[in-house]
């Protein structure tokens, strides 16, 4: 196994920063081992996965190994070309959920199956992640962005117990099946003050006409 990780024994791979996994080709079964090993990567801080190979139970089998406070230096996960779907999703954000990976900063689930379903999933789990501050979602087939853009209270009210992406600086949606109603939802949140550390909003792709993909943009003065 370690050497599959590109590390030649136990000992190295424990004390590694930085694992790709791009370059093997781990089953679903080798993606649920690797799982349970996130509470002794004490060290681990950059990981990539690109596993196509591992089938579309893949992802779930990984994240359902994922308990409270693993992966705990883990700034970067990167999940890309490599089906998560509903059930990746949900075992996703559950993990999340009981406290994995308290130190993400960004998330990459790109070219991963992530549909409507798949995001509302996610979106409650995201919001507990307090240093997010990057989320690339592109390649998605997903068309709402209602789940993901959480309402801020009303001046005056407690802050929320999750975190509402407040420190989010750069959001990837090219390449979804965002429309103009899913352009007008994400405008209106940010007039609202939703993501207010925003700064830079990718749409490559996405059949959104000119002008809704406009009107988001200018819903935020400092937004590009």
């Amino acid at each position: 196994m370690p050497r599959k990780l590109g590390h030649s024994n136990c000992k190295e791979l424990r004390e590694a920063k930085v694992v790709n996994w791009c370059k093997s080709c781990l089953t679903a079964d080798e993606l649920k081992l690797l799982g349970t090993l996130g509470s002794v990567l004490p060290a681990l801080q950059d990981l990539w996965l690109r596993q196509p190979a591992a089938g579309p139970d893949g992802v779930r089998q990984l994240a359902a190994g994922l308990g409270a406070g693993a992966l705990p230096a883990v700034a970067v996960l990167r999940i890309y070309g490599t089906h998560v779907g509903d059930a990746g999703a949900s075992a996703l954000a559950a993990a999340l959920g009981q406290g994995a990976l308290p130190r993400l900063k960004t998330l990459q689930l790109s070219d991963a199956a992530i549909g409507d379903a798949a995001l509302v999933a996610l979106a409650s789990a995201l919001r507990r992640l307090p240093a997010l501050e990057g989320l690339y979602l592109y390649g998605n087939p997903f068309e709402s962005l209602a789940a993901l853009v959480a309402t801020p209270p009303p001046a005056g009210a407690p802050p929320p117990t999750t975190g509402g992406l407040a420190k989010l600086k750069w959001l990837d949606l090219s390449r979804t099946q965002i429309t103009d109603a899913g352009c007008a939802t994400l405008a209106a949140a940010l007039v609202r003050g939703a993501l207010p550390a925003l700064e830079k909003l990718f749409f490559n792709g996405i059949p959104a006409s000119a002008a809704a993909k406009a009107a988001v943009y200018t819903a935020r003065a400092n937004l590009r």
